[in-house]
């Protein structure tokens, strides 16, 4: 009852003029439902309108959380697939609305996919699939997906996820690297932008929290660097400290 009522008074405190992120259906009331504090481990202050860090990750305010939710325009029978699945919170209010085996996650870090499992069997939601994968390959084998969200930003959409989304679906997802927007993308065209964010870019294998470096590739940047330093003449090559190669 005590979770109850921050839900409650976190969701109004979206709602209101101020903010007004969040709409009275479906997102409101499903993050009405959604147990928070489950996803974040952090008590009482997870219905506070912050971001929290964990493994290396953005844990979303829940006023972004509620934008990206909203921009999504789901409805109720909408297949969803979520790239990004972090602790999955916005996973489980999406379970929320179209129902748990209606949506599919996937995330590059593998301890987050073990997180985001747990935590949604924790908040009831345990049907949902999440999935360890790179997530801008999407998830072909569940596709076509009626709705895509993306919590992370790439220079442009990556072309497999256009091409898993289905006749009239819409991804939404952050564009750009230091100055980001919030887009919809339907039939491949910016249909709405929701205005500048702020969110982490879209990984590939081996730049996840937790890799482990190549060795291989450290020494590949190496050889590459005296291989250039050699094509240099005169004063080019007079900065370079050959010692260090």
């Amino acid at each position: 009852m005590e979770f109850a009522g921050l839900r409650e008074e976190m969701v109004a405190s979206l709602q209101h003029d101020t903010k007004a992120v969040v709409g009275a259906e479906p997102v409101g009331r499903a993050m009405r439902a959604v147990p928070r504090h489950v996803f974040c481990d952090e008590g009482h202050r997870a219905y506070m309108d912050q971001a929290f860090e964990h493994r290396g990750t953005t844990v979303l305010s829940p006023s972004v959380a509620g934008l990206l939710l909203e921009s999504l325009a789901v409805e109720p029978d909408d297949s969803v697939l979520v790239v990004g699945a972090g602790v999955g919170y916005t996973v489980a209010v999406l379970a929320e609305i179209v129902g748990p085996r209606r949506v599919h996650a996937v995330d590059i870090t593998r301890a987050l996919v073990y997180d985001a499992r747990q935590n949604l069997r924790a908040a009831g939601y345990g049907a949902v699939l999440v999935d360890w994968r790179d997530g801008a390959a999407g998830l072909p084998k569940y596709a076509p997906f009626d709705r895509i969200l993306v919590e992370a930003a790439a220079v442009r959409p990556p072309q497999a996820m256009l091409d898993q989304l289905a006749p009239d679906g819409r991804l939404v997802m952050p564009i750009g690297t230091h100055d980001q927007r919030l887009v919809a993308i339907e039939d491949g065209e910016r249909v709405a932008d929701f205005g500048p964010v702020g969110f982490d870019p879209l990984l590939v294998d081996g730049e996840q929290y937790g890799a482990v470096e190549r060795n291989r590739t450290m020494r590949e940047d190496t050889e590459r660097a005296v291989k250039e330093a050699e094509r240099r003449h005169g004063w080019e090559r007079d900065w370079i400290d050959w010692d260090a190669y």
